[in-house]
């Protein structure tokens, strides 16, 4: 199972989607002009403004709601991940994939709030499949991606997000951070698979709680979690840093030379900078991936702009902020693995021992600083941004159900949903963390694949959104969207609005 999955997994991530990705992400920055820069105060001012209703949440959750979506374990894992196996330089490349995924952002969000609907309980719903079926008129494409998002959003993908918050969770009780009384214990495989599977029943019945309150339940739940966990942790490496100071310019020096293929021992590794970059960079900002639009389509908002420019600002926050945060404590620690390319090769790099590549590097990063708190510390984070995640995955795949059930209300299948993403919680967390990502990444690339190429066709309404949103912005006007009047068809919503206006 695991050689067949590695191999799906290989060709979905070949590349060719590498490629898509970094071009998609450029030529949507010349297309709209760069507004990533141009329009990064107005990013800011729309992401704590805007209103909401009965039918839709406020800017402000729907930004949370994505970014519980965006600042998973990629933030974490992730970025150890693709420093163990790209080098240090494929942080630059993140840094890149995040400026021009800021672009990708707002044409896909900017289309899912033009051809979002409401569904038989009256609450907005939008994502690719509705701006596929309405711009492209391909209800099949539409249904390939809703059932792509479905799989990967409730059964591949929160494996990740579980098996990292279990072993982060048994890594801090084997070191005595969260589990006093067995401090010095040796671990049995039989103790370790017993806790992790414990781990993974607690976190699915928590989850149960959040899910089946529904989608104003998760939105209140991330507007409160999100910010508070995001600054924490930005805090820590900041104090990290602080603590390194000495190492900081060397660690940048690392980060460049290693990206650009000059570093005496990671040069070799600049193709496999590129690759883990962008890869783990589009998993951690899901830029293009498809994701972010379904929240971006909940919000309340008098133009759809407004809510592109917010996703965009989530792109630069997830990125510039948080994944570089994780990756400025790990190297100013020094506490990471670089491996060899070359099978059964000694790593390039060890700065540790006996720790697999992933979260364990960021504990023993803030562990190398602050004895016995660090593991706990990061443990807790990782709680906190892998179940806010797998929280996301559910109204993502809820809502492209939605959708397949014609915004019908069919609880049986809602049901089934929501019980099948529980029990792959629990799934996730007592597997191996190699399978898990693999089995993530097969998740990431197929949507990447249908949604990018998706929306490389239908672009032209975000696009004439954007001029519109800047017009009416110059005459001094709290901008409003005619569809009609633009010509724009099948945004049903925004047409029947305009008209009982």
């Amino acid at each position: 199972m695991e050689a067949a999955v590695h191999f799906i997994n290989s060709i979905i991530w070949s590349k060719a989607l590498i490629f898509m990705c970094l071009a998609a992400g450029l030529y949507f920055s010349a297309r709209t002009r760069f507004m990533q820069i141009r329009g990064f105060f107005e990013m800011c001012r729309l992401t704590v403004s805007g209103e909401k209703s009965d039918a839709g949440v406020s800017s402000f959750q729907a930004l949370a709601m994505s970014m519980a979506g965006r600042m998973g374990i990629g933030n974490i894992a992730g970025v150890a991940t693709a420093i163990a196996f790209g080098g240090p330089g494929a942080i630059f490349w993140m840094w890149v994939m995040g400026f021009l995924g800021a672009s990708t952002s707002y044409i896909e969000c900017t289309l899912a709030q033009i051809y979002k609907s409401k569904d038989a309980e009256g609450r907005y719903r939008g994502g690719p499949a509705y701006y596929i079926e309405k711009a492209m008129g391909l209800k099949w494409y539409a249904m390939a991606f809703a059932l792509a998002t479905i799989v990967a959003a409730g059964f591949l993908m929160p494996g990740v997000q579980a098996n990292a918050i279990a072993d982060s969770i048994v890594n801090a009780c084997r070191g005595g951070a969260l589990c006093g009384p067995l401090d010095g214990q040796v671990f049995g495989m039989e103790q370790v698979q017993a806790m992790k599977l414990g781990i993974g029943v607690v976190v699915a019945l928590l989850l149960g709680v959040v899910i089946f309150g529904g989608v104003k339940r998760i939105a209140s739940f991330a507007e409160i979690v999100v910010p508070f966990m995001a600054a924490g942790f930005i805090l820590m490496a900041i104090t990290i840093m602080v603590l390194n100071a000495e190492r900081v310019p060397e660690m940048f020096g690392i980060i460049f030379d290693s990206a650009f293929g000059t570093h005496a021992a990671f040069g070799a590794m600049m193709g496999l900078a590129v690759e883990w970059g962008v890869k783990r960079g589009i998993y951690a900002n899901e830029a293009g991936q498809g994701t972010a639009p379904h929240a971006a389509a909940a919000s309340e908002v008098s133009h759809p702009a407004k809510q592109g420019y917010v996703q965009a600002f989530a792109v630069y926050f997830d990125t510039m902020m948080v994944c570089t945060s994780t990756a400025f404590l790990i190297l100013a620690a020094g506490t990471y693995n670089v491996y060899s390319p070359e099978a059964g090769a000694a790593p390039i790099f060890q700065g540790l021992a006996g720790i697999a590549e992933g979260a364990g590097y960021a504990q023993a990063a803030v562990e190398s600083v602050i004895p016995g708190f660090g593991a706990a510390f990061v443990a807790v984070a990782i709680f906190f941004f892998a179940f806010t995640t797998i929280m996301a995955y559910y109204y993502m795949a809820e809502t492209n159900l939605t959708y397949l059930n014609n915004n019908a209300k069919r609880p049986l299948t809602v049901l089934v949903l929501r019980l099948g993403i529980i029990g792959m919680v629990i799934f996730g967390a007592v597997h191996n963390a190699q399978l898990a990502w693999a089995l993530g990444d097969i998740g990431v690339g197929l949507m990447a694949w249908l949604n990018i190429v998706a929306i490389l066709i239908v672009q032209k309404p975000a696009m004439i959104a954007l001029r519109d949103y800047e017009r009416q912005k110059k005459l001094g006007l709290d901008p409003t969207f005619d569809p009609v009047a633009l010509g724009i068809k099948n945004a049903d919503f925004w047409q029947k609005k305009q008209e009982a206006a």
